[in-house]
């Protein structure tokens, strides 16, 4: 059985060195979603990217970064995503956040 609907993409782009009280910028915000009854978070480590300063991270081996991009997708309504966003205020000092309408298909058994 599915279900469909409307919902809400906040995509969360940073760098895997940020931090956010001792701990990956990543962990913090995907804990403090977790707590804020949020849909479901999911973490995505990039191989290769750049971001407003051009300064490119990559994987590969002559040129290995230890602040790769990272990726961070949540899922919910848009009022749910909205009471969110000051979190991220309290916790983003530099990255980007998109959100986005989109259409949410359920499958459950």
């Amino acid at each position: 059985m599915n279900t469909s609907g409307e919902g809400y993409l906040l995509r969360i782009f940073i760098g895997e060195s940020d931090r956010h009280d001792h701990h990956p910028l990543y962990e913090s915000i995907v804990l403090k979603a977790r707590a804020a009854g949020l849909s479901g978070a999911t973490v995505y480590r990039g191989m290769m990217g750049f971001g407003k300063n051009s300064t490119l991270h990559t994987t590969k081996i002559l040129r290995l970064s230890e602040d790769l991009p990272i990726v961070i997708e949540i899922v919910d309504s848009l009022e749910a995503v909205e009471n969110f966003l000051p979190r991220l205020d309290e916790m983003i000092a530099d990255g980007l956040v998109t959100l986005e309408k989109i259409k949410v298909i359920h499958y459950r058994a």
